[in-house]
């Protein structure tokens, strides 16, 4: 575990909104997943950010959603389909598939 994210997750109180990375933390995804689950509709950012500018998330939102097993069971097929599609644009098959 990180130093960074070990100090964040032993706050005593989280901030109201979270960064990309620290809402990535709580959800356990990685970082680049966020922009996946936002862009699916799974994970909304607050405001109405410009594309290329930074994304905040409310806190008590990002609980909510940590807790609930069927939001993190969509939104882990949506980060498997994502990649699944990306891997097959590019060409890369995987072992079962290059055999079968």
């Amino acid at each position: 575990m990180s130093t960074e994210l070990h100090q964040f997750l032993m706050r005593s109180r989280l901030p109201a909104r979270l960064s990309v990375q620290e809402a990535a933390w709580l959800l356990g995804f990685q970082a680049g997943d966020i922009s996946i689950l936002a862009s699916v509709r799974l994970l909304k950012p607050l405001g109405r950010p410009a594309k290329n500018g930074p994304k905040y998330f409310a806190t008590a939102a990002v609980e909510r959603l940590a807790e609930d097993v069927a939001w993190l069971d969509r939104a882990t097929e949506a980060v498997r389909a994502y990649w699944e599609r990306k891997n097959r644009r590019r060409g890369n098959l995987g072992p079962t598939e290059a055999n079968g």
